[in-house]
This record gives C-alpha cells, sequence and structure tokens, in this order.
C-alpha cells in the first residue's frame, strides 16, 4: 500500500512536536489529527502542521500509513480499540508514552501485535501542550522503539528508518526493560526532584528563608519538579511496580550515605562523591535525554542601569533569543552574576562567543 496519511491521536507537546516535524521532512505527507482540545487543532490547522482537523477518531483515520497515539497514556488504551476498524496490513500503530507495559498488554489483548511497536521519544520539556511544541525538540533525541513479539521485522526496519529521516536517533529494546531503564533515569530523578521541592517547602522558615536563598544548583536539580503533574500522575500509577522496587533500592542507598555520615568515615564520603562525579562526566552530552539539559551562560555584570538592558539588545541584534534571564543572588556553588538561559545549545554557543567579543567575563557550565 502506497499510502502517504499519518494520523496523530492527540497533539501535545511530543506529538505536536513530531507532527512538525513530519511538515518538515515529509512535507508531502497528509497529516491528520484528533484532539479534545478543539483550539489545538485550530492552531495546528493554522499553522499548517495538520491537513485534516477530527471531531472524533473517525473515517478519516482509514489507510494511514502511521497512526500515532499521543494522548495522556491511561487514555492511549481506550483509543487502540476504537482504531480496530481502521486497521490494514501495512499499518504501523505507536505511540509515544513513556510507559510502554501497559500499552504492549492491551495490543496483545485486542490480538495487535502485528500492527503495533510502540514507541518513546527521549525529549521534553517543563512546558506542555501543544504551543510549545516544536521540530527540534525530537532532533538528536533518542528515539525508542519497542516491538511487539509478532510485529514483522520489516515493519521495525521501516519505522526506525523513518525516525531516522526526522533526525531522531532509533534505539530497539524490549518494553520490559525499557520500563526499568526509564523508571531509574527518568522517573526515579522527578520523584526525587519533587520530594526534595516539597521537603524544603514544609521544612521552610515562617519567612520563607529557604526559598529565598536557594541557590541556583538547587533550582538546577529541581527543575523537573515543574512538570506537569498529570503526566506524573499517570506515570507513576503505569510504571508503579518498578517504580516502587527502584524506590526502594534508592532509599537504600540513601541509608548507606547517612551511615557514612554518621560515621564520620571521612574516606568513604570522598569516594562517594568521586565515583559519582567521574561517573556523571563520563556520560555523553551528544544527544537529547529523557532530562533534558539546560543551556545557560553566567556573565559578570556591572551594578549598574541599562546593564541587562545592554546584553539583551547585542543578543537580539543578533537574532540570539533568550529563554530565561535573571540576577544570581546565591553564587556559592557557581560564578557569574547574571545567568542567561537558551533554548538550544547552538543559540548559547552563539551568545557565548558574540558575548566574549564584546569583553564580557563569561562562565560556561
Amino acid at each position: 500500500m502506497d499510502s502517504k496519511k499519518i494520523g496523530f491521536i492527540g497533539l501535545g507537546l511530543i506529538g505536536g512536536s513530531i507532527a512538525r516535524a513530519i511538515r518538515r521532512y515529509y512535507p508531502d505527507y497528509e497529516i491528520i489529527a484528533f484532539d479534545h482540545d478543539k483550539e489545538t487543532l485550530a492552531d495546528a490547522t493554522k499553522d499548517s502542521v495538520i491537513h485534516v482537523a477530527c471531531t472524533s477518531v473517525d473515517n478519516n483515520f482509514r489507510d494511514c500509513l502511521y497512526i500515532f497515539l499521543c494522548a495522556p497514556a491511561a487514555y492511549n488504551t481506550s483509543y487502540m480499540e476504537q482504531l480496530l476498524p481502521y486497521l490494514h496490513p501495512d499499518l504501523i500503530l505507536t505511540d509515544v508514552a513513556s510507559v510502554k507495559t501497559p500499552i504492549h498488554e492491551e495490543a496483545v489483548r485486542l490480538g495487535l501485535e502485528e500492527y503495533f511497536i510502540g514507541g518513546h521519544p527521549m525529549a521534553g520539556s517543563e512546558k506542555s501542550g501543544f504551543a510549545n511544541s516544536r521540530p527540534l525538540l525530537i532532533e538528536n533525541a533518542y528515539f525508542i522503539l519497542t516491538p511487539s513479539s509478532k510485529t514483522p521485522a520489516s515493519k521495525t526496519r521501516a519505522y526506525a528508518a523513518f525516525i531516522k529521516n526526522l533526525r531522531s536517533i532509533p534505539l530497539v529494546l524490549d518494553f520490559r526493560l525499557h520500563d526499568q531503564v526509564t523508571g531509574t533515569i527518568s522517573h526515579l530523578p522527578h520523584i526525587i526532584a519533587a520530594s526534595l521541592v516539597n521537603f524544603v517547602r514544609e521544612t521552610d522558615t515562617a519567612d520563607e528563608l529557604m526559598k529565598h536563598l536557594a541557590a541556583g544548583g538547587f533550582k538546577d536539580i529541581t527543575r523537573i519538579a515543574s512538570s506537569s503533574p498529570i503526566m506524573w500522575q499517570h506515570i507513576c500509577t503505569q510504571n508503579k511496580e518498578n517504580i516502587s522496587r527502584i524506590l526502594n533500592d534508592y532509599i537504600q542507598t540513601l541509608l548507606k550515605a547517612k551511615d557514612l555520615i554518621d560515621q564520620g568515615r571521612s574516606d568513604a564520603i570522598y569516594d562517594m562523591f568521586g565515583r559519582a562525579g567521574n561517573y556523571r562526566s563520563s556520560m555523553p552530552d551528544g544527544s537529547g535525554g529523557l532530562i533534558q539539559k539546560s543551556f545557560c551562560v553566567f556573565c559578570d555584570i556591572p551594578d549598574e542601569s541599562g546593564a541587562i538592558a545592554t546584553i539583551a539588545t547585542i543578543l537580539a541584534s543578533n537574532t540570539i533569543n533568550i529563554k530565561n534571564v535573571g540576577i544570581v543572588h546565591n553564587r556559592e556553588f557557581e560564578e557569574g552574576v547574571l545567568r542567561i538561559e537558551f533554548y538550544d545549545e547552538a543559540a548559547c554557543e552563539k551568545a557565548t562567543a558574540l558575548l566574549k567579543r564584546h569583553r564580557y567575563i563569561i562562565y560556561e557550565h
């Protein structure tokens, strides 16, 4: 079947970003989409991201080459059943959830294993919704594929090639292994970040001294606590067995660290931080990950009127967009008075070179 039609159910941050990437790299493909939010469909149509806005999962989804399930994970399984009338041998049915076991189990229950390949683009943002979607979100990010036991190898190869042409990095994994890995490197850190922020909130002084003195380092390691609570509610319930086991193992690690401190074992404490630093330094920076890095520079500026405006003007006149900017009051763990955050690495590098040419002292992190 020589179809060039791709369907989306849900056009949030991830679905919208994939759809935008398809429009960029497969301009001759027709994209149809259903979303409960009519404003989202209107915006996607206005931006020429989609060709057909559907008011329900209907006959428009017939003859699709791919159908992407991009609704919240708990809802995707119900949409699978609604899609049964529109299946055909060449169709690849996929999703984008960061938990794979429940939807694979539903694919088995519905007899959809020959059609279904789970998908998980390892990319994201603290912001959600179609308004924040962009094609570069998935560029150079790992895109995990989890074929079912009955998925033809030819379909897996075709999907991997399709993802590669979107400038993502396809990686095929067993869905059970996927949930163990993401439970450790994504789900656990989000739980830790949220718990740490709540711990500070609950133990803060009456005048919120901790909140006002929190260093940039604290805000960096807890940044992901600002992620969508609805999404993380779904993830924690969908992957609860893995998360519970991983949390228990991590709690034991914390207790071991507490014992080292209680016993004053300075050599062991040094070793704990040394091994962690070495392992973290060995992690590659070249591709996207589940927890997105921030692109920041720190800059020394004089305490005088218009200092920040001057830098903003220099960057704006060179078409460099600033994501966020602020004065760093607590510089216990970082240098530089001004923290400037950018949307991507290219803008960060361009800004660094530009500000250095203007004789600003820049600290790269």
